[in-house]
């Protein structure tokens, strides 16, 4: 190779290692939300700590579309990571969802004591079907909205229940559980409420808030019906680009922001509960706590081994019960 060759060779190979690494990002997360405000700054975080090497886009508030399209465009390539929920990591791979199955689990203290026992084995799946996970997150408990007053589960039966699309395995345990589950994408959910197509959604209190679906279904049961976990994931390949010495450091500062997050949500959680109470949301007290445990029960049916996986469903109640014995109430 002549020197001018082996110059121009130099310079193309020092171009492309310069070369800015964007990362495309979506999420349901509505804009100026707590999600959404701290990816922003986690992404700020990153370009700093890069010298701008890497650039996070984020596309926030479903303009994406709901969560599967998010995961199928992540696939071909449209997109390259996503904040999204356990029902969006179904998508990929079902473990993440065993931990937020019906009254699986009842208090922060339970969920964190649960999810540091298989975090692992999460992050292993998920690595399996070539994805990374940069941070755990949460949106919270969930709870029943509905625009009637109902209390039990067989007055819930007479409502019409909004459920993900592109999960028949969800669809199918609500109805083991004695509901009537309309199957919607998640963009399509305050249009639904307005139509009256659908009269119960299953929401944590603070995107109930912040998504306004309370001004449409404002009765709340005092209820803790599950618990929405979720993950913002990278496709492998695309995080490989990013410069080796780099990652640690990225990712470092992505664990932090995530447990940043989960604590204002679970302090917003709270704070958006007495705000919606203000604003006319009316809190209904359960019938019994057994008839809720026995409509979880008979979802159970359901949900062991076709939603999510039986061992790591039964490796999730496992640790949630020691949990139990070593706290007893």
């Amino acid at each position: 190779m002549n020197k001018a060759l082996f110059t121009l060779s130099l310079l193309i190979a020092g171009s492309a290692s310069a070369q800015t690494v964007k990362i495309k990002l979506g999420t349901l997360a509505p804009q100026g939300s707590t999600w959404h405000l701290l990816l922003t700054e986690m992404g700020q975080k990153w370009k700093e700590a890069s010298g701008g090497k890497v650039e996070l886009h984020i596309y926030a508030g479903g303009t994406q579309g709901n969560e599967g399209e998010m995961i199928r465009k992540m696939d071909i390539g449209q997109l390259h990571a996503a904040s999204v929920t356990a029902v969006g990591l179904h998508e990929i791979t079902p473990e993440p969802q065993a931990e937020d199955v019906p009254m699986m689990v009842d208090s922060y203290d339970e969920y964190d004591f649960v999810h540091a026992k298989i975090k692992g084995k999460l992050e292993e799946a998920l690595a399996k079907k070539n994805f990374v996970v940069l941070n755990w997150g949460e949106v919270g408990f969930v709870h029943f909205f509905s625009t009637e007053a109902y209390k039990s589960p067989a007055d819930f039966a007479k409502g019409k229940l909004f459920t993900w699309n592109g999960d028949p395995a969800a669809e199918a345990a609500w109805k083991a559980a004695g509901f009537r589950p309309v199957v919607l994408s998640s963009t399509d959910v305050i249009p639904s409420l307005s139509s009256h197509m659908i009269n119960i959604i299953t929401e944590p209190p603070l995107y109930a808030f912040t998504a306004h679906l309370f001004e449409r279904a404002n009765h709340m049961l005092d209820l803790k019906w599950g618990f929405l976990s979720g993950a913002t994931v990278v496709r492998k390949d695309v995080w490989e680009k990013v410069p080796a010495d780099l990652r640690p450091k990225l990712l470092e500062i992505a664990v932090e922001y995530g447990k940043k997050t989960t604590t204002d949500v679970r302090k917003q959680n709270e704070e958006a509960l007495v705000e919606m109470k203000k604003k006319g949301l009316i809190i209904e007290s359960p019938s019994s706590i057994e008839e809720w445990q026995a409509a979880a029960a008979k979802a159970e049916t359901t949900v062991r081994g076709k939603m999510v996986p039986a061992a790591i469903y039964d490796e999730v109640k496992k640790y949630r019960d020691e949990f139990r014995a070593q706290h007893k109430r």
